[in-house]
């Protein structure tokens, strides 16, 4: 039992409380139970999971099509094998998961299709073959800036505890400086990869790299380029989609004797004479401790949530957040539907023709891109297309403004957006039969209402300058 109100003989021994039980949540419950530490999530929602989540899209409750429905690319994976040998198992005796060798299948229209894959040979091969030999020179010299690049900060920074500035260049000494001074250190990832590309397509695929932070690759550091070094280590295709990551994760921490609290609010983290004492949920329930750990957005402990102004007491040096400098929110489409004409891969991205103009509408105009580029993961597929006359589970991205906190999009607008992402996935070949397909759309007001005090941003405060 968790040590509650009246119960102050156990507040010596009490356990770690975690607020939110999202993967940061489940995998920091975990690590602390590998430990030996007793610990307590609390999850507002009735299943944990957070962002990693799956809809089912099916008509039948006793035969569920669960769609893959928030963060499908699984790279990596040394920090959950470091969390798995901890606990004692590994990831293969937990779950099969194949690594890709198409990191992703890209498309500009009918005719313009081009695959990266995990080996770099054959991606330049490739590139040589859509675009030049010229710029398949360029990309091998990109890849080999972004590895180093990757290297010199994988200490200072990837595996710092609290990186800073300072550090972080204290940490690099004179080669690792000089790797980001040849980059670019305070250029941006759009100007940046002008020096390795000509081809507009090729600096449009790249300068993608920068959502997968939230941010865009007009405002975004050029150092966001190491991720281009991240995915050539390997993305992973877990069987039965990343929830199974999360599944897994609850039963093992389940086993070490985590408690999960689901479809339980916090409402208030409690302080006594300036530090932290425990929780008070909605529902009036008091859990004592001496150590609570915060898995929500920061967003929620800087504005009015969670007693807010006796944390800032305790912290002074935190500030509001600015709705401007969140990150990118989403418009997205869970889909069980018939669809042929494209050979989908797992992940798949279709570009619009304006970049520029697509982050001009989200981060300056505030509205839904007017020409979006368009995400869909295939979670049915591998490297292979396999055609099939039956449904496929996909999920269909776009990229939105993070303002789920103001009035919902309308109807005209959001239709219009539609309109667009599935044009454009038809101008590429891809034909989804929309009018027998099981859908369900999520919009950035549900985005903030799962995750409060975000608008709905999904990366937290975007990495801009």
């Amino acid at each position: 039992m968790p040590p509650v109100a009246g119960r102050g003989a156990l507040l010596a021994k009490a356990p770690v409380i975690i607020i939110g039980g999202g993967i940061g949540g489940l995998t920091c419950a975990l690590d602390l139970a590998s430990s030996g530490v007793e610990v307590i999530v609390i999850e507002k929602e009735p299943q944990v999971g957070g962002k990693i989540r799956q809809i089912d899209c099916s008509n039948d409750p006793l035969k569920p099509s669960p769609v893959d429905s928030g963060p499908t690319v699984f790279t990596m994976r040394w920090v959950f094998d470091a969390l798995f040998e901890k606990a004692g198992t590994t990831l293969e005796s937990e779950f099969k998961l194949e690594k890709l060798d198409i990191l992703a299948r890209h498309a500009w229209s009918k005719d313009e299709r081009l695959d990266l894959f995990s080996d770099v040979e054959q991606s330049a091969q490739a590139i040589s073959e859509f675009s030049s030999p010229a710029e398949a020179k360029r990309f091998l010299q990109f890849s080999d800036q972004c590895r180093r690049l990757y290297k010199a900060l994988e200490k200072p920074y990837m595996l710092s505890a609290k990186p800073n500035f300072g550090g972080m260049i204290a940490d690099l000494g004179i080669a690792g400086s000089k790797v980001l001074y040849d980059i670019g250190l305070f250029s941006t990832l759009w100007k940046s990869l002008g020096n390795y590309f000509q081809d507009p397509r090729l600096h449009q695929l790249f300068g993608r790299y920068a959502t997968y932070c939230g941010s865009s690759p007009y405002q975004a550091p050029a150092t966001l380029m190491l991720i281009a070094d991240v995915e050539t280590q390997g993305v992973w295709a877990i069987e039965g989609g990343m929830f199974t990551l999360v599944k897994t994760i609850r039963r093992l921490a389940e086993n070490k004797g985590v408690q999960l609290m689901t479809g339980k609010t916090c409402e208030e983290i409690l302080l006594k004479h300036g530090k932290v004492s425990g929780v008070r949920l909605t529902d009036g329930t008091l859990l004592y401790s001496d150590h609570v750990v915060f898995n929500g957005d920061v967003a929620a402990l800087q504005t009015d949530l969670l007693n807010a102004e006796g944390i800032k007491t305790f912290n002074e040096k935190m500030a509001p957040p600015s709705p401007a400098k969140r990150s990118l929110s989403a418009m997205t489409w869970s889909i069980n539907a018939k669809a042929d004409g494209f050979p989908l891969v797992r992940h798949n991205v279709f570009f619009n023709q304006d970049y520029r103009a697509e982050f001009d509408d989200i981060f300056q105009r505030k509205r839904l891109p007017q020409k979006p580029t368009v995400y869909v993961c295939a979670q049915d597929q591998g490297d292979v297309y396999q055609p099939s006359t039956n449904s496929q589970r996909l999920l269909c991205l776009v990229n939105a403004p993070a303002i789920g906190d103001q009035p919902e999009f309308t109807e005209q607008e959001i239709d219009a957006c539609e309109h667009e992402t599935f044009g454009l996935l038809q101008q590429c070949g891809l034909n989804i039969d929309l009018d027998s397909a099981i859908c369900q759309r999520t919009t950035p007001s549900l985005f903030n209402q799962l995750f409060p005090a975000t608008g709905g941003a999904l990366y937290g405060q975007a990495n801009h300058g």
